[in-house]
Order: C-alpha cells, then structure tokens, then sequence
C-alpha cells in the first residue's frame, strides 16, 4: 500500500502566491482584477510586502486610485519600495498633489526616500510655477547625498530645463558642477537649451559631447526644424551616422510646416522603414496645403500597406481638413473608421464634430454630437462655434443654453463662440449682455479674442464709436487684429474720419502691410472722394508695397481649386469666364449694379 506524500503548507502558500502574482500582471479589465484582488483577500496575501505594490499598480493602470490607496493603507508598515510604488501610481494618473502628500507623508513616518523616490517626484513637476517644487526637491536630494547616482542629477536638469529660463539657467549651473556626466546628462542639457530657444548654445555643447547617439542627433536637429532653420537641418541630416525613423519624420515635418511639399514627399518617398508617424505627418501637411488628391491618394496608400488608424492619427488628419476645408478627405477617413469599426474616444468624436462643423456640414456634425454618450466641455465648444461661423447664431445660443442645462461650465472659448454667434445673429445687446457676465458670472477675465469679437459685434451694428472707446478700454494692447477689424467696420459703414485715426494706428504695427491701405481706399472710393484715393494709392507707389490679389477657393470633386482676379491659368478657364460673363448679364437684368471703386 503506497502513502500519499503531502506537500509541505509553504510549498502550497508558494505555489498560491506565485499564481496570484501571475494573474495580477495579466489583469486589464478591472472585474478581472477585483476577482483576483478578493481572492488575494481571502488568503491573506494582500498585506505581503510583495503582492500590495503589485496590487497598487494594476489598481493604477485600471485607474482606480482610491482603491489603490486602500490597498497601501492596510499595509501597517509600509517599506520605501511601497511609498516609491504609491507614488508614481499618482502621477500617472496625473494626480501631482497626492503624490507630494504621499512623500511628505513618508518623510513624516521616519521612512528615508530612496533615488528613485525623487526620480518619480521630477517626473510630475514642469512649467515655469513648478521650479520652487524642482528647488525643494533638489535641496533633498543634496542634503541625502543622491547626486553622486548620475541618475538623479540626470532627472533634475530634465525638470530645471521644463521651467523656463530660470529654469534652464539653474539646470545649466547644475550640469557644469557635475563631476561625472554620460550622454543623458548631455542629452537633457541640449533639450533643456532647445526648448528655450537657445539654439546656438544648445548646438556649442553639441559640438562639444565626448560621445554622441542617435538621441543627441535628434534633439539638435528637432531643434533647427522647430525655428524654421531648414537648410542648417538638413546640412545635419546630411552629417547624421545614423538616422531612424524620428529623424526622417523630423525633417519630412518641417518641409511640410514649412510649405515645401516637394521636399518633404522626396524625403518621404526615400525613408526606409515607415510606421504611422511619418504617414500622418505627409497625409496632413498635403491637407493643410488644400491638395485634397494627394492626399486622399496617400491616405489609401496607408491603408493598403496595413497600417492601423490609432486616435493620433485621426486627431491630426481631421484637424488637418477641418483647418483647409477638405471636407472629402474627412469624410473617406470617417468611412474608415466605420468600416474597421474603430472605437472613438472622446478626442476622436470631437475632432469629427470639429471637422465637420468647420466644413459647413452642420448636419453630420450635429449627429455625431448628439450620439456622443460623454460629452466634454471641448465637445459642446466645436459644435457651438460651428454653429455660429456659419451664421446660425440662434441656434448656437440655444446650443449654449442647452449646455449650460446640462450642467457644463462655459470657459473662455464657449465665450468666443457665443460672442461669435450673437455677431453673425445681430444681437448687439445680447453679446454686450454675454461679455459683462464672463468675468462677473464665471471669472473668465476677457482676453483679445474676446475683445476682438465684440468690435466686429459693434462694428457690423454700426455702433462705430463705441467699438473705438472699448479698444481705448482695453486692459492690454489692442493688436493689429483688433484695429483691422475696425477698420473693415469703417469700411461697411463709410466712415471716413475713423477711419483715417483707425489707419493711423494700423500703420504703427503694419506699417508695410498694403491690405490697410487697400481699404482706406475703397473708403474713399465709396465716399467719392477721388483726390484721396489717388493719394494713398501714391503712398502705397512710395513705400514700395502693393496689395497681393485676392483668392478664392473651392472644392469639387476631392480636388481644391482657387481663383484669383484675372487668373487665367485654369485648364477650364475659358468655360469658367463664359459662365461669369452670362451670370453678369442676368444680375443686370434684375437690376444690380456693381460698385466703382
């Protein structure tokens, strides 16, 4: 007869742990974790040292962080590894505060941070007000002698170099006392000096590295694309070891920012390797410029090549269509979306609602909104503004009040569109009524964009003086915005004498610009003053500017046409001046008369 040999009670506790350990790094949906989490519970491994900051993590990326916080309360003496876990679980889920009560908590328990404790601190700190936070943090970590891990030191020039030039100066005192540095010392440096602006000493210490990597490469030549210096990125493009695909996709962005799309689709065309960024980037630089074809052709190239749609993508292109127009590039990616059944987020459902508003399809816009289940403030503020930049300023305040129902509190821009609503309506009152309540009712201090809605409001209703005496008011310098708005009012209403003081203080901001000039003008013109029209025209001869020619343009067909007068470089020009001319006889046949200026 054979005895059963039992497993020792620690085998089996082992056995247990390792698998509740097992399951908690496989846990992603947050039933599943708190099925394991009760289990845990039940065999009373949830207070052991090794299992409680597993727990906290999985409750972290679950974004469950009281329930986080529960679990590292029931630990009766938590160890530094569990603070350090606690930590870094608050700033990722963006929660700065708790995470600085978390360390001061620490502190206060007699619990001593480790390097890594003030590593995780750096990461939630940027900004110009952060930098007595990066100083505290700095003190600390001299006084418990941590500069001597490179690490640490390493983290701190990358928060000094996040809080402005204060910043970038104290981390550049930081990195010249540095006895030892590598090339992430260097690197943070360079960045911190980018980012600044600095250029030229960003490029001396790039100059100066004892060993560079592709990273240092990168960061100088993100620099160069960011200040528009193309030729100098591209003569170190040129220089480069080794390019990967951020570098290719750096130099392909700054030819698109920058207007040459020949330049950026040769780079483009040339890459080796080519994932989703470079893709977007092409797709939306070829938008932005308005060539639908090229765009739509590229779009379905990427799909053909099997690459994924991700949000950020999406986010880019539509914002790409909604900033030009494109609103058939819009459409064919929103029936892709549709046809892989794409789960939108948030962002993505508003950037839709954005790209459709702003193309003038109100209808499919107001769909897509009304569909939405969690509506944000951005949402309501997209389809507000769509409303009203297309003149359906009633409905964009009904939209208004319909939001403020809800229970959403307006921001600065929900008041641009309203403002911008009452202007297209005529409700004159209403937008001075909606100004007056900003600061009064939601502490929203009118910025110029506010400002500059309310004198087109003034304006466009003839009430020309008051527009004048609120930019007198204005608690910040008026822009040349501001001014060339009024002048336009001036312009609607011939109003000659405003005008001439609008053009006055125009022409101290613009004082080349010959689209002020041009409307003056066309004032006096209206005004049937001849003398005067021939004398700015004689000013503008002097000063050596002259006024671009105006353009239209339209899209039919998924192909962007644009017009200009006296243009006759359209393949279809013929036919297009024929159709002009037969339109012209009709308009003078029921009476209209076109204006000489």
């Amino acid at each position: 007869m054979s005895i059963p040999i039992r497993t020792p009670t620690w085998v089996s506790k082992r056995r247990l742990f390792e698998q509740k350990l097992s399951e908690l790094h496989k846990c992603t949906n947050l039933n599943h974790l708190k099925q394991v989490h009760a289990q845990i519970v039940k065999t009373n491994l949830h207070q052991d040292p090794f299992v409680a900051p597993k727990l906290i993590t999985a409750f972290s990326l679950c974004r469950q962080m009281a329930l986080a916080v529960n679990v590292f309360r029931q630990i009766q003496e938590p160890n530094v590894l569990l603070y350090n876990t606690l930590i870094r679980a608050h700033i990722q889920n963006s929660q700065p505060s708790q995470a600085f009560s978390t360390f001061f908590e620490m502190q206060s328990s007699g619990m001593w941070p480790d390097n890594f404790t003030y590593s995780f601190l750096l990461k939630a700190v940027s900004g110009q007000s952060s930098l007595p936070l990066v100083q505290m943090i700095h003190t600390h970590v001299e006084k418990s002698g941590f500069c001597s891990d490179i690490f640490v030191p390493n983290s701190l020039i990358d928060s000094y170099s996040k809080c402005g030039s204060a910043g970038v100066r104290a981390a550049r005192k930081l990195f010249t006392a540095m006895n030892e540095r590598d090339v992430v010392s260097w690197n943070s440096m360079i960045g911190g000096l980018v980012k600044a602006g600095d250029l030229g000493e960003a490029r001396r210490l790039f100059d100066e590295m004892p060993e560079r990597d592709t990273v240092s490469w990168n960061t100088i030549l993100d620099g160069y694309v960011k200040a528009g210096e193309m030729t100098a990125a591209f003569e170190l493009f040129e220089k480069m070891p080794e390019r990967n695909v951020v570098s290719w996709s750096t130099m392909v962005s700054g030819y698109s920012k920058t207007g040459d799309m020949d330049m950026a689709r040769m780079l483009f065309d040339m890459m080796p390797i080519k994932n989703l960024v470079p893709w977007t980037i092409i797709i939306s630089g070829y938008a932005q410029k308005g060539l639908a074809k090229e765009a739509i052709t590229l779009f379905n190239q990427m799909e053909e090549a099997g690459l994924k749609l991700d949000d950020g993508t999406i986010i880019s292109i539509l914002a790409a269509c909604a900033e030009s127009g494109l609103l058939g590039l819009g459409k064919i990616v929103h029936a892709s979306m549709e046809r892989t059944r794409f789960k939108c987020s948030n962002q993505v459902s508003n950037a839709l609602v954005d790209m459709y508003a702003k193309c003038g399809s109100l209808d499919k816009a107001l769909r897509i909104f009304n569909g939405m289940g969690n509506r944000d403030i951005v949402s309501w503020n997209a389809m507000l503004q769509g409303l009203a930049m297309h003149g359906h300023g009633e409905k964009a305040l009904q939209l208004f009040f319909r939001m403020k129902e809800e229970g959403f509190e307006p921001d600065k821009v929900t008041f641009v569109g309203v403002l911008c609503a009452c202007t297209h309506a005529g409700f004159v009152d209403d937008g001075l009524h909606y100004f007056h309540t900003m600061e009064r009712d939601y502490g929203i201090v009118p910025q110029v964009e506010h400002y500059g809605c309310m004198i087109d409001l003034l304006g466009r209703g003839g009430r020309l003086k008051e527009a004048f005496r609120l930019i007198q008011s204005m608690p910040v310098e008026p822009n040349a915005i501001i001014w060339g708005t009024l002048l336009g009012a001036c312009r609607m209403h011939n109003a000659v004498e405003l005008a001439e003081e609008v053009l006055k203080c125009l022409v101290k901001l613009e004082p080349s610009d010959p689209g002020n000039f041009s409307i003056l003008s066309n004032i006096y013109a209206a005004a049937g003053d001849w003398d005067s029209v021939s004398n700015v025209r004689l000013r503008m001869k002097s000063m050596g500017i002259q006024k671009p020619s105006g353009a239209s343009s339209l899209e039919v067909d998924d192909e962007v046409h644009e017009f200009t007068v006296c243009d006759r470089s359209h393949p279809k020009s013929d036919r297009i001046y024929h159709m002009i001319d037969k339109l012209g006889q009709h308009l003078k046949k029921v009476g209209y008369v076109p204006r000489a200026y």
